[in-house]
């Protein structure tokens, strides 16, 4: 039975990536900030919980090491925030700094935290939640400052991990996830979250080496960076 890690389980599509694996078969083990939020992610079957900041490194490193004994198949970095206001001339420094830690900073340390734990897997692949707005190449309308920001810097990251890590034989790769309706998308999305996570698990259902290092759609087109 392979196992999927999924950080910010507790909402939106890290819920739904909990329910359709769990659903699927495999083992979950899923984290959100706050326990007290994660009544439907509790009424999920076999689902394994534990509570997690993701911008309490300290708390990463010590999630890492009580799960020491537990190979991760797939680790889903799925945890982030949208920031507040995103055009120039009203961006705040310390929520941009804010955003950062979420969405690039806690990445990089889960990454590093687990790494162990994904190598002694089956499947070993670490997959991060970026965005379509991080592509710089993409980007012809400007302004959401902190938002592109941030998942450009996630994608970068990502880029090297699937440089660093291919000794150990793990693929990083960066998702998009599209327009959903969720509490950061709004009801004007036009995908459901069943849409966009059926289609996401296709896409890491197919993965292999050769898409280490690759910006990949719910509906498998590769996006530049």
């Amino acid at each position: 039975m392979p196992t999927v890690f999924i950080t910010g389980s507790n909402r939106g599509l890290g819920l739904e990536f909990a329910r359709q694996y769990a659903h699927a078969g495999w083992r979950v083990i899923a984290t959100c900030r706050d326990l007290g939020c994660s009544a439907k992610l509790s009424d999920l079957p076999g689902v394994e919980i534990h509570a997690l900041d993701v911008t309490d490194y300290g708390g990463i490193t010590v999630l890492a090491e009580k799960l020491r004994d537990k190979p991760i198949d797939l680790m889903l970095c799925n945890a982030g925030v949208f920031g507040a206001d995103q055009e120039f001339g009203m961006v705040d420094a310390d929520d941009f700094a804010e955003t950062l830690k979420v969405n690039v900073i806690a990445a990089m340390m889960l990454a590093q935290a687990f790494r162990p734990h994904v190598a002694a897997s089956q499947g070993r692949v670490m997959a991060f939640l970026s965005s379509r707005m991080g592509s710089i190449a993409d980007n012809a309308s400007g302004g959401f400052y902190i938002y592109r920001a941030s998942k450009a810097a996630l994608n970068a990251v990502v880029k090297s991990l699937s440089v660093d890590l291919e000794s150990s034989g793990i693929v990083s790769l960066a998702l998009h996830p599209g327009w959903v309706k969720t509490d950061m998308g709004g009801e004007a999305a036009p995908l459901s979250p069943g849409e966009s996570i059926n289609g996401l698990r296709k896409v890491l259902s197919q993965v292999t080496s050769q898409h280490s290092g690759k910006f990949l759609s719910y509906d498998g087109e590769e996006i530049p960076w």
